[in-house]
């Protein structure tokens, strides 16, 4: 997987951040906070190719590789 190659703890810091106090959070906001982070670009192509919804951190981590949660 491609995601493999990246680093993941700018993900992980930013998924802590942006859950601290929420439950789920769509996809259009942590891509939004994601490309404002500067996250790196295979990471952001990994936010941008999830379904729309809502998510839980812990979703997340497992769909996109993170160890946030």
């Amino acid at each position: 997987m491609l995601i493999d190659e990246v680093n993941t703890r700018p993900l992980d810091e930013l998924l802590d951040e942006l859950y601290h106090g929420q439950e789920r959070i769509s996809q259009v906001d942590i891509y939004r906070r994601a490309v404002a982070a500067e996250l790196p670009a295979q990471l952001l192509s990994r936010l941008n190719a999830l379904p729309q919804g809502e998510y839980a951190v812990d979703e997340l981590a497992d769909l996109l590789g993170g160890s946030a949660g």
